[in-house]
């Protein structure tokens, strides 16, 4: 089975390319000159990772599974010497741990390295199948295994946060009394997925996205080591940032479109070899390698896996997109004027666009934040809302899902009435202070709640608005040399068609201009 869905590597029909689903070795090894005997997790001989005979192929993401924590990409601010996983791997922590991350940074191994650790026992359960039954019947090993022999069981838990309320205190008493240290993996915010007992109970572990180094690093790894393709294959430069790209920082994902690349490739380099169809000299060229690697031991060169294989393989093309080029903002740019100018459909291309060419959903939703208050304000003040709750909701579910969130608030942006009042009131404000025009605060509005304001003036005259007619009275609050500044000045769609009206209705009482008459006879209200 796929490491991850074969419908978001293949497409909706979820049916892999020819030679997708072949294994490193067998035939298809035997072709690209993989060494008699070596057989690096084919269907032929003992499997690389486990070295059962006949256990059929493994997935390249699985054979490369680190075995110590040197091994681990990524994740230095929790591997260092004396970090609590350090400490439960060399033998000698004893805290459970819950592993918070998206998918891909390293959950799973950690924990199998764990279970290396000598002197435990380690049972793992998935939140997918097991239910409270199969806790309770762990629970009680460990139980067993700690009155006989004083033997600790280190208890793993994949998606947690798939557990109920009732499976999760079902582990409370294990934990608390020490039977198990738990180690819990979770895509999902434990401070929502995870019952507050059992998180009180556990070190959180966060784990951040690999950076596009880290896959690099991943890849490297994958195309020179015997458990990978051993030198075999080769990526060029522009095919590499295509996987980079794909991977999203998830280095099983970038393994396993790798590994799709890789095969449908080395396939149909077997195909050619064994049809004897084009001209020896014409092979040689279809899979110039670079260098001299040669990794099997043939002399043959590496064939070279290219941009175009992996768009076959993986049904994506590749998104011509440089993050840190002129695509980044570019493509950005658009995306905020085709909002701003009301264009939904377009927003919606550009959205997807930086979305599969993995630009960092964050900034794309930093952006549509900015753009609620810059371009739409009070023409629609719930617009603003809804550009945080995208935020939030990228946050909690992550993507893919959290695109629909994304796509709804650039819908929102866009047909929102636009009002750029905002900007221009507080532009305007900012040059006057940078211009030196900030007195002093007025007396009645300084703070009198200390001891000696009453003496010194402040907050004397103070008029309380709630207690006028209408919550509004006649009040200096600029301070002097700026009364009457009108920075706010409201547009004419949506919401400040209704604002103007108001705002004048308050600046007339307010100021006590002489369209509205100042309602002198309200009562003074509580100084401070």
């Amino acid at each position: 089975m796929s490491l991850f869905d074969t419908a978001d590597l293949f497409g909706g029909d979820a049916t892999p390319p020819p030679g997708a689903g072949r294994s490193a070795g067998g035939v298809v090894g035997r072709a690209a000159g993989a060494a008699e005997g070596s057989d690096v997790g084919g269907t032929g001989g003992r499997d690389a990772a486990s070295g059962s005979a006949g256990a059929g192929p493994i997935p390249l993401a699985a054979r490369l599974r680190p075995q110590t924590l040197d091994e681990v990409v990524g994740q230095r601010h929790l591997l260092g010497a004396g970090s609590p996983l350090r400490r439960l791997v060399e033998g000698g922590g004893t805290t459970s741990v819950i592993l918070w991350g998206p998918p891909g940074t390293g959950k799973t191994t950690l924990a199998h390295i764990v279970s290396r650790a000598t002197g435990r026992r380690f049972r793992e359960l998935s939140a997918v199948t097991a239910g409270v039954k199969d806790v309770r019947a762990v629970i009680d090993e460990a139980r067993a295994a700690s009155s006989a022999s004083g033997t600790r069981t280190v208890l793993f838990i994949d998606e947690v946060h798939r557990f109920t309320r009732t499976q999760q205190d079902a582990l409370l008493p294990s934990v608390e009394l020490g039977w198990v240290t738990l180690v819990a993996a979770t895509t999902e915010n434990p401070f929502f997925s995870v019952v507050s007992p059992l998180l009180s109970r556990s070190l959180l572990l966060t784990l951040e996205p690999l950076t596009d180094d880290d896959i690099r690093g991943v890849l490297d790894r994958a195309l020179h080591d015997p458990r990978g393709y051993a030198d075999r294959v080769a990526l060029t430069d522009e095919a590499r940032e295509h996987v980079v790209r794909l991977a999203g920082g998830d280095a099983r994902r970038a393994l396993t479109v790798l590994e799709a690349g890789a095969e449908a490739l080395l396939a149909d380099l077997a195909a050619v070899e064994a049809a004897k169809s084009v001209d020896p000299v014409d092979l040689v060229d279809l899979v110039e390698g670079v260098g001299a690697a040669d990794g099997a031991g043939t002399g043959r060169p590496a064939a070279l896996l290219e941009v175009a294989v992996l768009e076959q393989a993986v049904n994506r093309a590749a998104v011509r997109y440089d993050r840190s080029g002129d695509q980044h903002y570019d493509v950005i740019s658009a995306f905020i004027k085709s909002m701003r100018g009301g264009d939904a459909d377009a927003a919606l291309h550009y959205l997807a666009r930086m979305l599969e060419a993995g630009e960092d959903p964050r900034f794309i939703a930093r952006r549509m934040i900015i753009l609620a208050s810059e371009d739409v304000g009070m023409a629609d003040p719930g617009a603003l809302g809804v550009a945080v709750a995208a935020g939030q909701a990228l946050d909690l579910v992550g993507l893919p899902e959290a695109r629909l969130a994304l796509a709804q608030a650039v819908i929102h942006l866009a047909l929102a009435p636009k009002s750029n009042a905002v900007i221009r009131a507080i532009d305007a404000a900012t040059a006057d202070v940078r211009a030196g025009r900030a007195g002093p605060v007025p007396a009645h509005l300084r703070d009198a709640h200390y001891r000696g304001a009453a003496r010194a003036g402040s907050g004397a005259g103070y008029r309380y608005p709630h207690d006028a007619p209408g919550g509004v009275v006649r009040q200096q609050y600029p301070p002097d040399g700026l009364t009457g500044a009108d920075y706010y000045q409201p547009g004419g769609n949506g919401f400040e068609r209704r604002a103007t009206e108001r705002l004048r209705d308050l600046r007339s009482t307010v100021r006590g201009t002489p369209a509205e008459p100042a309602p002198d006879a309200a009562p003074p209200g509580p100084v401070g």
